[in-house]
């Protein structure tokens, strides 16, 4: 995508951000740019912000300054065309339970607005890619963890947003719907869509991404392609430790009667 004068636009673009509970500040004045069209991972340690920052960004919490626009779009004076445009599976997502997985997804399409027949084709697609087929007429509340992030997810793609948002998408998920969900999105990307996606594990950002962006305590400490933010480091984890601040931390001694049995 490209503006008026012809540079790229990006994905998304936040400016000043703050955001605090009570004492706490959970996001310190953040600036970020995230190309379109790449696979992009906001990693960080728990408590960094992260999910924080995706709900600001994605318009589920309102900032206490600053401002985020999504392709263009300003998340909080035109919040229906940025809503429009993005796809976002939240950690802990809240589903209607009682309807099966077909009738979710029928709804959430209908939602959106969009024909009923496109709907039921592309649910249909969407359920077999993610191998949910067998499982479309059982309630929602009946799925595993894994299931309930593939349906989560089928519901994010079915209007095929431009910028689609996973806050932890493989947490809790095991290794047959990981791959499953990993191919669905490499497959999105490819087409020139764009996915940002918060995790804590670096080996899955390292293996996934191509542009990251590195936070810790409420603020962006690096970002930039995946060899960028490695940069001489061997591995994303040691640039990741070296980062916030944790390489070297050892706890081990404080813990010499661990094991060993009971004393």
């Amino acid at each position: 995508m490209t503006d008026a004068s012809g540079a790229g636009t990006p994905a998304v673009r936040v400016q000043g951000l703050w955001k605090r509970f009570g004492q706490q500040v959970a996001v310190a004045g953040i600036d970020l740019e995230l190309p379109a069209g790449k696979f992009i991972g906001l990693v960080g340690p728990n408590g960094a912000g992260k999910t924080t920052t995706l709900s600001m960004v994605t318009g589920l919490l309102r900032p206490d300054q600053g401002s985020v626009s999504v392709v263009g779009h300003d998340v909080w004076r035109d919040p229906v065309a940025v809503k429009a445009r993005i796809g976002v599976l939240p950690e802990g997502l809240r589903l209607f339970e009682r309807l099966s997985g077909r009738e979710l997804l029928s709804y959430s399409g209908r939602l959106r607005g969009l024909p009923g027949a496109e709907v039921d084709k592309r649910a249909a697609q969407l359920l077999d890619v993610l191998d949910l087929a067998g499982a479309q007429h059982k309630l929602v509340v009946d799925y595993s963890t894994g299931m309930r992030k593939k349906i989560g997810l089928a519901a994010a793609l079915l209007h095929n947003p431009e910028v689609l948002f996973l806050d932890e998408p493989f947490e809790g998920v095991d290794p047959v719907s990981a791959q499953i969900i990993r191919g669905v999105l490499e497959r999105y990307t490819a087409s020139g869509a764009t996915v940002v996606f918060s995790s804590h594990v670096m080996e899955l950002v390292e293996s996934l991404c191509d542009w990251v962006a590195v936070m810790a305590a409420g603020r962006i400490r690096a970002h930039g392609t995946l060899d960028e933010v490695r940069g001489e480091a061997p591995t994303l984890q040691t640039a990741f430790l070296e980062l916030v601040g944790a390489r070297g931390r050892d706890a081990s001694s404080d813990l010499d009667w661990l094991g060993g049995g009971a004393r």
